[in-house]
């Protein structure tokens, strides 16, 4: 069969899949399926794939200008870095960079060997571009902070310096995030959902909140995609999952609970991630503060301020156990913020250690002495409210397998759901399933820096404070060289880890059901970083039919 006729009929399998994603009429679901079973006979080499990677990549902006697709996986652009899959930073369209002796200069060496999927030439220029851009409208990219950036220049056609206004060790990381546009073609209002780039795929088609066709970029640097066409859909999940069963999809993201089911022709597939989840431990009494805008909010709990509490629950609780009753036993237990990093804690202690959890709370002044279950000190009862934001069913399932466990330790869990909104007037009172994770170390400021406390929205909500702590934030940042910034964050871990401000619980893995057939590749996967759905597609340049 010609190429041309077999990617037709992929087209209209797409489009109809996306209408059927919608609600699309009986006759149009039974031509979709006519069309998907012929397209399953064809060749290897001309089958496309068609996968429901969630919904968030159609959510926002595919500029990389406007901060789109800044979180590690690039697949139309490229940046002049990226993370491999020992999640460390490797050339992509650098092949080499160093670092001034005062840390405030960045010099980049570029590959002599890169088009654009339009067939122009990539330089310098393009990277001056890009960057100047995203200078001038700070406000359309909240992803990557160029703040500290004082100049870009083209010292030729392939070396770029960056000039920052004092040292910034997370530059590195930034240089990982920002994707590089071409400079002569590029389109504020195109690039929203038809980006130009050096990556494998290129854009085809693009049908708001119903799917994105993706065509294998034939200048692609690093190699041609194996397959010809990669079909992104959207479609709510339940929905995705009975496409799945039904044969329509080849690649569906699950949450934990379909863990159990069986798709025929399928098998689930856990992805390591740095993706963890972990509640929120506000430090300080409670009390109410005074916002800058004049807002009286109250700030802190009675319960968890007491640093054996924070310590007993950490300990205490039996994380594996947790996992299993509320993740049907898929993902890792944390008790830090991540391990799969290079700047990351290593440091783990033991949990279950249901008896010094309760000695700590005893000592503490915490006893049952009413007999319920459920501790008291003085007139305070050992309560905690934990929230769970924007309808996740995954963390709410977390939250309730941590009550019913710390009730062993005479703690009290309420779980309660709410919306984001109400979440972030809480947050600072309450406590909240998080997830983060991230390849930049600056995730640590965000989590652990007294001088962020009120300032960000979701930056240090159990407003930790510590001398120490701070001064190590402040040494890694400006730091001249990785090593030295690498070692000053894990001291900020250390240090902060020892005060139990944060309750880590899970490092979770990314589910998705693949077609028995599709070869995703797992050996070239780059841990995904926060965020279920999108990051599988870091190396779709690499799957295959088997």
């Amino acid at each position: 069969m010609e190429f041309k006729k077999v990617t037709a009929a992929l087209l209209s399998a797409a489009v109809l899949l996306g209408l059927a994603g919608c609600g699309a009429p009986k006759e149009q679901n039974q031509e979709l399926a006519t069309v998907q079973q012929e397209t399953q006979k064809q060749e290897p080499e001309v089958r496309g794939v068609t996968a429901y990677v969630g919904t968030s990549i159609f959510e926002d902006s595919l500029d990389p200008i406007k901060g789109g697709m800044s979180h590690g996986f690039p697949f139309i652009n490229n940046a002049l870095l990226r993370v491999n899959p020992d999640s460390k930073y490797v050339g992509d369209l650098a092949t080499d960079w160093a670092v001034s002796e005062d840390a405030r200069t960045y010099t980049y060496t570029l590959r002599q060997d890169v088009k654009f999927s339009d067939g122009s030439d990539f330089t310098a220029e393009d990277v001056v571009f890009t960057y100047e851009q995203v200078m001038e409208n700070p406000a359309n990219n909240e992803n990557v902070d160029l703040s500290r950036l004082e100049s870009v220049t083209a010292k030729d056609d392939y070396t770029v310096e960056f000039q920052l206004k004092e040292p910034y060790s997370p530059f590195l990381d930034t240089t990982a995030q920002l994707q590089i546009v071409p400079s002569d073609s590029y389109d504020s209002g195109k690039f929203d959902t038809m980006p130009i780039g050096t990556g494998a795929w290129k854009m085809v088609q693009y049908d708001h909140n119903q799917q994105m066709i993706l065509a294998a970029n034939e200048n692609c640097y690093y190699g041609v995609p194996k397959l010809p066409q990669v079909t992104l859909v959207y479609m709510d999940a339940d929905a995705a999952f009975a496409a799945a069963k039904s044969g329509q999809l080849d690649v569906v993201m699950v949450g934990t609970s379909y863990a159990d089911e069986q798709i025929p022709g399928m098998t689930l597939i856990p992805f390591e991630t740095m993706d963890v989840r972990q509640i929120s431990l506000t430090v300080q009494p409670k009390h109410t503060v005074t916002t800058e805008d004049g807002k009286q909010i109250t700030v802190g709990s009675d319960v968890t301020s007491d640093p054996a509490v924070r310590e007993a629950l950490s300990i205490g609780i039996d994380r594996q156990k947790i996992i299993d009753n509320a993740f049907n036993g898929i993902g890792r237990p944390a008790v830090n913020f991540t391990d799969n990093l290079v700047w990351a804690s290593t440091e783990e202690y033991p949990d279950g250690q249901v008896d010094k959890a309760k000695e700590l709370l005893e000592n503490a002044g915490w006893v049952d002495t009413d007999n319920d279950g459920i501790r008291e000190k003085g007139d305070i009862r050992c309560s905690y409210e934990v929230y769970s934001a924007g309808g996740d069913q995954d963390r709410y399932q977390l939250a309730s397998a941590l009550a019913e466990n710390a009730k062993e330790l005479g703690i009290e869990i309420i779980v309660k759901s709410a919306s984001w909104d109400e979440v972030t007037s809480l947050e600072y009172s309450a406590g909240v399933v998080w997830g983060w994770g991230q390849y930049s170390p600056t995730v640590l400021r965000s989590l652990f820096s007294e001088k962020l406390f009120m300032k960000g929205m979701f930056d240090n909500v159990v407003g930790y404070a510590n001398a120490e702590v701070e001064a190590q934030i402040d040494k890694a940042l400006a730091a001249s060289s990785q090593e030295e910034a690498t070692e000053a964050w894990k001291q900020v871990q250390k240090l902060a880890d020892a005060d139990y401000p944060y309750l880590y619980l899970v490092n979770i893995e990314h589910c998705y059901f693949v077609n028995d057939n599709l070869d995703m590749s797992p050996e070239t996967q780059v841990p995904h970083p926060h965020g279920h759905g999108t990051p599988v597609i870091c190396n779709m340049n690499d799957w295959n039919w088997k």
